[in-house]
């Protein structure tokens, strides 16, 4: 896990092993980019520079930090290609494939929240 603390997160976390499944899940996947990030790589495999592309306000840094974050946790895997030069391809894990839903039922909640305010 990526520096999930147990005095972190509140009350509810003891530890990792004891954590509340929710608060672990949006540990995880929280963040300003990953949801995005998480949205487009259930769409397709992409590459590095076409994720950052598809992200215009996210600096190649906090990129790099949120994929290595989610890499860490086995959401999505790096596949470095042979070409010259070097390219990177992101795709998601079986553990990530099964956030998809999920995510799909975060953004229609988001949709219905946004209609009404």
């Amino acid at each position: 896990m990526s520096g999930f603390k147990s005095d972190q997160y509140g009350t509810c976390t003891l530890t990792v092993k004891h954590a509340c499944p929710i608060e672990l899940t949006m540990h995880i996947i929280g963040g300003k980019w990953k949801g995005i990030i998480l949205s487009l790589l259930s769409q397709s495999p992409m590459y590095y520079n076409a994720i950052r592309r598809e992200i215009p306000g996210i600096t190649q840094r906090i990129l790099t930090l949120q994929l290595r974050d989610l890499e860490k946790d086995g959401i999505i895997k790096r596949e470095e290609t042979n070409d010259t030069p070097k390219k990177v391809l992101y795709y998601l894990t079986a553990l990530g494939e099964d956030l998809a839903p999920i995510l799909k039922s975060i953004e229609k909640w988001g949709n219905a929240y946004m209609s009404n305010q």
